[in-house]
C-alpha cells in the first residue's frame, strides 16, 4: 500500500480548512441520510408491491446493511491505497451503480434485483462512511468530537425526514389508499398488473439519483477537502502502541465495534419498523408515512441538546450514560403501555409515541461511542474506524429478528428484541469503554 504524499497532519490545517472540511463532511452526511432513510418506506412499499412477508420485507435493510461487513475492511484498505478523495469518489460511483441497478428490477418486479441494488447502494455507503466518520472524529479537540458528530447527525437525520416524504410524495398517489384495499379481490392478472404499475414509478427516481451520485463523485474529488494523515502518531502514543501488532488488542475498540452493531440496530428498527407498527393500528401507509419522520425529529432534537450542552455542560461520556437507560426505559414503556390517544392528528395506540422517542434516546448514542472506540489508536485508526463500520451490519441482522418475531408473535411484543441491545450500550457507557487491556 502506498503512502498518500498529499496528506496532512490535522494540526496544520488553518481554521477556514477546517470548517470548509465540516461543512463538505456535513452535506455527505445529508447524502447518506437521504439515501438510508428512505429505507423506511420502502420496506412497506415493497411488501405491497412484491407480495412478501414481513421477514422477506425487512430483507431491504439487511441486503443495504450487510455491505457495511462486507465492504468496511477492504475500504480501510481502499483509502490507504488511492486516499480519502479518490476512495470517496468510487464509494458516491458504487452508489450510483445500485441506482441504475433499480431499473430492471423494477421492469421484471424481481425482489431479488433491488436486492442487488440496496447492497451495492450499502457499498459505496461503506467506502464513504469509513472515510467520513474518522475524518469528522479528528477535525477539532478530542472533547468535543461528539458535539462535531451531532452536527453531522443533523444533517443525516434532516435528510432522513426528508427522504420518506419526498419518496412518498413522488412515489404513492391519493388513489392508492383504495388500489391497496382492492388488491385482495382482483384477479391474478389484474393484481400482477396493477403493481407492475406500482413498482415501476420507482424507475425515474432512481435514474435521477443514480446520475446525482455519479456527477458528485467528481465534484468531491476535485473538492477542497484535504488528505489527512491518520498513519503517524505523536511520540507518547508510539511509545504506548509500540507492542500493539494487531486490531484485537484494543478491547475498547472491539466492544465500541459491538455497541454500534447495536445501537445501528436499535436506530433501524425504531425508524423502519414504526411504519408497520401503525399499520398495526388501522393507520395505512399514506397517514403512516410521516412517523419515520417524527421519530427523526425527536433525534434532531437530541443533537441540539447535546450540541449546546457537550462539553461545556456536560461530557460526552455521562451524555452517552443517560441516552443508554433512556432507550431501555422506552422500550420497557413500548412494550408495557396500552391506550388510544389523539396526538398531532393521529389516532393511535399512546406505545406508538415511546417509539417515536427512542430517537430521543438514540440521538447522543453514535456520537459518544465513536470517540471513545477511536481513542489512541494512533497508526490504527483508519483500521479501526473500519472495524467500527462493520458494526453498522447492525442494521441488517437486528430487523431480521424483529421481523421473525413480528410474523411469530405480533409486532409490539417484537420491540423486546432492543432490551438486550439498550443494557449492552449502558455497559459500554459505564464500563467497557474503559477497558485497555482484555481481563482488565
Amino acid at each position: 500500500m502506498k503512502n498518500i504524499s498529499s496528506a496532512i497532519k490535522v494540526e496544520s490545517l488553518t481554521k477556514r480548512q477546517t470548517t470548509l472540511s465540516i461543512f463538505l463532511i456535513g452535506v455527505m452526511f445529508f447524502i447518506f441520510g437521504f439515501v438510508s432513510w428512505v429505507n423506511s418506506i420502502l420496506i412497506p412499499y415493497f411488501k405491497i408491491a412484491c407480495e412478501l412477508s414481513s421477514f422477506q420485507a425487512y430483507l431491504v435493510a439487511f441486503a443495504f446493511y450487510i455491505a457495511y461487513f462486507v465492504m468496511s475492511v477492504p475500504a480501510s484498505y481502499l483509502l490507504k491505497s488511492v486516499g480519502f478523495k479518490k476512495g470517496m469518489m468510487i464509494g458516491f460511483w458504487s452508489m450510483a451503480l445500485g441506482a441504475f441497478i433499480f431499473v430492471p428490477a423494477a421492469m421484471s418486479r424481481t425482489y431479488e434485483i433491488f436486492l442487488l441494488g440496496l447492497f451495492m447502494i450499502g457499498i459505496g455507503l461503506a467506502i464513504l462512511q469509513t472515510a467520513a466518520n474518522p475524518y469528522i472524529t479528528i477535525l477539532g479537540p478530542k472533547k468535543s468530537a461528539a458535539q462535531r458528530i451531532s452536527i453531522m447527525g443533523i444533517c443525516n437525520k434532516a435528510a432522513g425526514i426528508l427522504s420518506p416524504i419526498i419518496f412518498a410524495a413522488v412515489i404513492l398517489r391519493p388513489t392508492d389508499t383504495a388500489l391497496f384495499a382492492q388488491l385482495s379481490s382482483m384477479t391474478d392478472l389484474e393484481r400482477s398488473m396493477a403493481l407492475d404499475e406500482l413498482i415501476r414509478r420507482v424507475i425515474n427516481p432512481y435514474i435521477g439519483l443514480g446520475i446525482f451520485l455519479f456527477v458528485l463523485g467528481f465534484l468531491v474529488y476535485y473538492s477542497p477537502l484535504p488528505e489527512i494523515d491518520t498513519e503517524h502518531e505523536n511520540e507518547n502514543l508510539a511509545t504506548a502502541n509500540a507492542g500493539k501488532t494487531s486490531i484485537l488488542q484494543f478491547p475498547h475498540l472491539i466492544l465500541g465495534a459491538l455497541a454500534i452493531f447495536l445501537h445501528v440496530g436499535t436506530q433501524v428498527i425504531a425508524i423502519d419498523t414504526i411504519i408497520g407498527y401503525a399499520n398495526s393500528m388501522g393507520i395505512d401507509l399514506l397517514e403512516a408515512k410521516v412517523f419515520p419522520s417524527y421519530t427523526l425529529f425527536c433525534t434532531i432534537c437530541g443533537y441540539l441538546i447535546g450540541i449546546t450542552l457537550i462539553p461545556k455542560f456536560i461530557s460526552q461520556v455521562n451524555a452517552l450514560r443517560f441516552c443508554t437507560i433512556l432507550g431501555t426505559i422506552f422500550t420497557l414503556l413500548i412494550l408495557f403501555t396500552k391506550g388510544q390517544i389523539s396526538f398531532l392528528g393521529h389516532q393511535a395506540d399512546i406505545s406508538i409515541w415511546f417509539v417515536v422517542l427512542l430517537g430521543l434516546a438514540n440521538s447522543l448514542v453514535w456520537a459518544g461511542i465513536w470517540p471513545l472506540a477511536l481513542d489512541d489508536l494512533g497508526r490504527f485508526t483508519k483500521l479501526g474506524a473500519s472495524i467500527m463500520i462493520m458494526g453498522l451490519c447492525g442494521n441488517a441482522i437486528m430487523p431480521l429478528f424483529y421481523g421473525y418475531f413480528a410474523d411469530v408473535y405480533n409486532v409490539k411484543q417484537a420491540y423486546w428484541v432492543l432490551i438486550p441491545c439498550y443494557l449492552y450500550l449502558v455497559f459500554y457507557a459505564v464500563k467497557g469503554h474503559k477497558l485497555r487491556k482484555w481481563g482488565n
